[in-house]
């Protein structure tokens, strides 16, 4: 295997608003303007920060998601925020779109903590799929096309359904997925769990964490368009007029825990399923926006990202070459090792470079 190589730590200084999710990073994202934005799978805000210098980021601003897309929950409810992207002045995200099993707790009995894992439910606000206008470094509900004043950016989410939205609805029968979706089997159990985002002008690839079906991870690949009701719909995308598409690939039976374009090909992130500890690993599927269906692909294995024990569990990749000068990484880790906790506000991410 390659050996992972530590190029640089960078210093994310965030708000007191943020002191608690500074360890549940979920997704990162490197905007042209040298801004990084994050989400965490415990909250329903975007966060930014600005580049300070090579050791630094910081000047942190945090984001409301209800004030430019209506949620279908309060605000409180976690939109589990597992991937963010940006394309054409737009800055995507995407909720996981799984169940939730509530976890044993040590302040509780055994009876109790027992009974806690008989308990599964959905919460609306996790089916979020959605864009905002992202210009000049702010986020806004609607604002003209800076390269076009013809054409109005605006905010909107895909349409959602009493069974979370349009796309859950059109996977529910599907042969592979509809049996993890009408069971509601959790994310974490294996069950169907969006954790990453790649756009590519009208197209959008989901990747899924779960389910890994033996050994071979998932990704969905869409379209969508703004239908009069301001809501993103669903396009037919496959030859048969179906709604989706399904790219199958082999990661050493490792779950996709984060999606990057790299020009034409994709970078994944890769990890475990299940709640465990490693492995992780990064791939790149050469030409990943122009996939054909109907066949099982195996991206390059670049090299392993460090994985702590309980702790330090990659969750976020971003491509950083614009600043680091050379082909590398900024990694962001959920559950952080307590050394990279600084004072009250401040995580350390990882910089690498990028195996070829």
């Amino acid at each position: 295997m390659k050996d992972s190589c530590l190029l640089n730590q960078v210093l994310l200084t965030f708000t007191d608003s943020f002191i608690e999710h500074r360890e549940d990073l979920s997704a990162v994202m490197l905007t042209p303007e040298k801004h990084l934005w994050f989400g965490s799978d415990e909250t329903s805000t975007i966060e930014r920060l600005s580049w300070i210098d090579a050791n630094n980021f910081g000047e942190h601003k945090q984001f409301h998601v209800k004030e430019f897309i209506d949620l279908p929950a309060p605000e409180d409810e976690e939109i589990d925020i597992e991937g963010i992207e940006y394309s054409d002045r737009y800055l995507w995200f995407v909720g996981s779109h799984s169940w939730k099993r509530k976890k044993p707790k040590p302040d509780k009995s055994d009876a109790k903590n027992i009974n806690r894992l008989t308990q599964v439910k959905s919460e609306p606000n996790r089916y979020i799929l959605g864009r905002i206008p992202l210009v000049d470094g702010e986020l806004w509900k609607t604002c003209p096309h800076p390269d076009n004043a013809n054409v109005q950016l605006v905010a909107a989410k895909l349409e959602v359904t009493q069974q979370g939205n349009v796309l859950i609805e059109a996977l529910a029968n599907d042969p592979h997925l509809g049996c993890f979706i009408k069971a509601e089997i959790p994310g974490k159990d294996n069950g169907f769990d969006i954790e990453g985002i790649a756009v590519y002008q009208n197209r959008i690839i989901l990747g899924l964490r779960g389910p890994v079906l033996r050994g071979w991870a998932m990704m969905l690949e869409i379209e969508v368009e703004l239908s009069e009701t301001g809501l993103l719909t669903l396009k037919p995308i496959a030859e048969a007029g179906s709604l989706y598409k399904k790219h199958f690939l082999f990661l050493n039976g490792l779950g996709i825990r984060d999606l990057h374009l790299d020009g034409e090909d994709l970078l994944i992130l890769a990890g475990p399923t299940m709640d465990l500890d490693g492995p992780v690993q990064v791939y790149r599927l050469s030409g990943g926006i122009h996939l054909q269906e109907d066949v099982l692909y195996y991206p390059e294995y670049l090299q392993d990202i460090p994985y702590g024990n309980r702790n330090d569990h990659a969750e976020g990749i971003t491509p950083y070459q614009d600043i680091a000068g050379m082909p590398s990484l900024l990694v962001v880790y959920d559950s952080p090792a307590k050394n990279r906790l600084v004072g009250e506000t401040g995580a350390i991410a990882d910089i690498f470079k990028l195996g070829q």
